[in-house]
């Protein structure tokens, strides 16, 4: 064990629901900043089309000028809606994208720990700095470092807390951490929207930024029960076999068809806040819905389905067979397309008249479902397939596609005002197909290299 490094749980350390005391400060970290991220993001959008970017206030913003100028270099000039498109791709983008390079720099010179720190601290510098116009690129930039250093490696700290041979409960570690990210998702947008619309803007960037200085002070607080570096496992041997050289392309070639469902899926965070604003009543029963909560119905959707989805699963393995990954993840394309469907019905009948709330309800918890049904399925499906000497790599490789998939999400983005919506939706209704026909023409054949169950090579 390397100096610094804390002694991972005995199955004997039950001070937090029977798991390692750390935990529950890595929970509590780890919900804090998803309330302060999920919160920001489902105001950033509309806050740049309504306010940042308007006259008065887009003068102001340093950096803006070259950021413009090399945006319409590449995309030609840029109005208001197109620009806020692209920031927010270029800005979630790399928030999938530095943690790959966090990572690196904790396993080699500073550690998880530390880290973490820095990328708290970074973190709560770039929410307060979301409160001024000037800084707004700055404070995007500190969250994108932020991220970096803290995602996968506070994550890498959960499994730290146990000894190797401590899989069951190292397992139902990551539920209860998991279960902190899904809270801070609900409960973000809900709080960060309402504050936003009664109060201002700020009000809403204001209670992000304390909600993540929160999350730093649980960390520090449990900072001596934390492991300061996590001992990455030497894995024997230093070729791959027979089995590796196909399974490692089919796997980047799943990940690859899993773009397409991400910019589908993901667009609820971009454009799909500005669509409700423009064209859905916004009141019920008398009550004006603030529309990042919308984005928390996305969430509730993926976190309620879990138990539905583990019972039909269930059945079907019963009946006849549970369907392999590459079965779910097409499910979860097709899925992604009908609900897209739902909005290009709407919008055409509907015929320019404000659209009833229950349609955009519809296509979020579609969404939902569709999320449960590719994205932990593909991370299962790398853990389960990829060598065991380039694992890590390629999980880290899964989390890129989203780097790839948010950046396409900007740039379709962008084109929103140039269409009508039940077209802008049909093309994002079609991502999706596109996606699942792949699995279909190819789903056997990438079966096969995966040896997967219920396929013979």
């Amino acid at each position: 064990m390397t100096p610094g490094a804390a002694a991972p749980a005995r199955a004997g350390d039950k001070s937090f629901l029977g798991h390692p005391r750390g935990l529950f400060f890595l929970a509590f970290t780890e919900a804090w900043e998803r309330f302060s991220y999920y919160g920001m993001t489902g105001l950033l959008a509309l806050y740049m089309v309504n306010q940042l970017l308007l006259p008065g206030h887009v003068e102001h913003i340093g950096g803006l000028p070259v950021l413009r100028a090399t945006l319409e270099a590449f995309f030609g000039p840029l109005s208001t809606q197109p620009l806020a498109s692209l920031i927010f791709g270029l800005y979630s983008g790399f928030v999938y994208f530095t943690p790959l390079l966090g990572g690196m720099i904790a396993d080699r010179w500073i550690g998880q720990r530390a880290a973490v720190t820095i990328g708290a601290l970074s973190m709560s510098a770039g929410h307060l700095a979301m409160t001024f116009d000037q800084s707004f690129l700055a404070a995007l930039l500190l969250l994108v470092i932020g991220s970096g250093f803290l995602k996968g490696n506070i994550t890498a700290q959960v499994g730290a807390l146990y000894a190797s041979e401590d899989e069951a409960r190292r397992t139902r570690g990551y539920v209860l951490f998991s279960t902190g990210i899904n809270i801070g998702a609900i409960a973000g947008p809900m709080v960060c929207g309402l504050l936003a619309q009664v109060y201002g803007w700020h009000y809403g960037f204001g209670i992000a930024a304390i909600f993540m200085l929160a999350g730093l002070a649980t960390y520090l607080c449990g900072y001596r029960y934390l492991p300061a570096r996590v001992e990455r496992r030497r894995h024997e041997g230093n070729h791959f076999t027979a089995e590796d050289r196909r399974s490692v392309p089919a796997l980047l070639a799943v990940m690859g068809i899993s773009i397409l469902q991400s910019i589908t899926v993901n667009q609820i965070f971009n454009v799909m806040p500005i669509w409700i604003q423009e064209h859905v009543a916004s009141g019920v029963a008398g009550f004006r819905v603030p529309i990042p909560w919308y984005q928390s119905l996305y969430s509730v959707s993926s976190v309620s389905s879990v138990p539905l989805l583990f019972w039909l699963w269930r059945r079907q393995s019963l009946r006849r067979g549970e369907p392999d990954e590459l079965a779910k993840i097409g499910t979860g394309a097709w899925i992604a397309m009908a609900s897209n469907l739902i909005l290009v019905a709407a919008s055409i009948r509907s015929g320019g008249a404000p659209i009833h709330p229950i349609w955009a309800i519809l296509y979020i918890a579609g969404s939902g479902v569709s999320f449960l049904y590719y994205w932990p399925t593909l991370l299962a499906l790398v853990s389960r397939v990829a060598p065991a000497r380039t694992n890590a790599t390629l999980m880290g490789l899964a989390f890129m596609s989203l780097f790839i998939s948010n950046m396409l999400i900007g740039w379709i983005g962008s084109y929103y005002e140039k269409m009508p919506p039940a077209d802008f939706w049909a093309i994002h209704a079609a991502i999706a197909a596109a996606g699942g026909l792949l699995l279909v023409v190819f789903g056997r054949r990438l079966s096969r290299l995966l040896a997967l169950p219920g396929t013979a090579n």
